[in-house]
């Protein structure tokens, strides 16, 4: 590979460091198409992108690019109910089945909202075989999370809601707005910010999506299952969602919520821009600050019985702790995909950044390379 790695796009001079770091990691081949931005008090510092949308080096990744960012989407879908909870639409200790009365079967009967969004719900995946494509199936979905039992006793633990968190908050917006998560995401999230990201990707889009290039095969996570503490009839099942699968048109067009979203680094920032700010940016509300400094408070910190790592859970972010280190401010938070893509806000900084690549490591939530462009961003901020 040609030493000269051409990197696209605008930066402030004082972040070049940043751009170096992007340039490299294409350079050594941890990349091979990535886009980062980065913004502080809503406006764009950093906002760049290069190498190539495809693994055969065929197609450059270009300014409109984007690719299918996993669980970054699950930012997306927990600013769409926080919203709702900051019109006064949503409880968040009100019952689930206050707004979805199927929902009330299994000894979830009490089980509030918060849960859903803290991954404490006892419903991580599923207790009978499902196929890929019944995830486009949304009422199958929506039925069958509706009637399983919860794995855990809800509210003590967490247990990363790796898919199943997208249907479960995606009927809840469904039951209170009349409209799917995608169609409320894009009516009052990206199109009143102009931010390219979409849940249900329309066909138009295709030709500008990036391939991924998918990691080598592991065995999931799934030693929770050998816990004594948790009996062996649980069953936990997800189909595999291998990067091959995730280009097809099924896939993209389909809305879950949780794991196919899709964008850059300048859409996710974009977004997070407006939660960093306290929840307004140019003249656009998505929630207020009340509601914002709400959803950072701590719900469970131990060891996820699923990514078996500590996490610190807020409504729906993973917050500031030992084990993720978002920087020096307690209002620091994020979350980010399988893959490497990331999305991190800061509330006392009113920053915000994104990763966001083609090439997967095998990592959940951002991974080396997110990390050496945050420092480089942090540090020459």
């Amino acid at each position: 590979m040609s030493d000269k790695i051409e990197i696209n796009g605008y930066y402030e001079e004082q972040f070049e460091p940043v751009k170096e770091v992007l340039a490299e990691s294409i350079r050594s081949g941890e990349n091979v198409g990535a886009s980062f931005a980065a913004t502080i008090e809503g406006k764009f510092v950093v906002d760049i992108w290069g190498g190539y949308a495809d693994a055969a080096h065929t197609r450059p990744w270009e300014e409109d690019t984007i690719v299918n960012v996993y669980s970054t989407t699950k930012v997306m879908s927990v600013i769409c109910v926080l919203i709702l909870v900051d019109r006064g639409h949503l409880n968040l200790d009100a019952p689930v089945a206050k707004y979805w009365p199927e929902f009330a079967q299994a000894g979830k009967e009490k089980l509030p909202i918060r849960f859903l969004l803290s991954h404490t719900a006892g419903l991580p995946g599923f207790h009978k075989i499902i196929k890929m494509e019944d995830y486009y199936n949304w009422d199958k979905i929506v039925r069958i999370l509706a009637a399983q039992k919860p794995s855990w006793e809800p509210g003590t633990q967490s247990g990363y809601h790796a898919v199943t968190q997208g249907y479960l908050l995606g009927e809840v917006v469904k039951r209170v707005t009349g409209k799917t998560i995608g169609t409320f995401f894009r009516e009052e999230v990206a199109d009143p910010l102009k931010a390219d990201f979409h849940i249900g990707l329309p066909e138009e889009h295709d030709p500008r999506v990036a391939d991924l290039v998918a990691p080598p095969p592991v065995e999931p996570v799934q030693s929770w299952r050998n816990d004594p503490q948790l009996s062996a009839e649980r069953g936990y099942y997800t189909p595999t969602i291998s990067p091959k699968k995730c280009l097809s048109r099924e896939w993209r067009g389909a809305e879950i919520p949780a794991a196919n979203g899709h964008g850059n680094a300048r859409s996710a920032a974009r977004i997070g821009a407006a939660v960093a700010c306290g929840g307004e940016l140019d003249g656009v509300h998505l929630l207020s600050l009340e509601t914002i400094e709400k959803a950072l408070e701590e719900q469970s910190y131990s060891k996820d019985l699923i990514m078996q790592i500590p996490i610190r859970w807020g409504l729906g972010f993973g917050l500031n702790s030992r084990e993720l280190r978002l920087g020096r401010n307690p209002r620091a938070f994020c979350w980010g995909g399988w893959g490497g893509s990331s999305l991190v806000m800061d509330l006392d900084d009113k920053t915000s950044y994104s990763f966001v690549m083609n090439k997967m490591t095998d990592t959940v939530l951002g991974d080396a390379r997110s990390a050496k462009l945050g420092r480089a961003f942090l540090k020459s901020k």
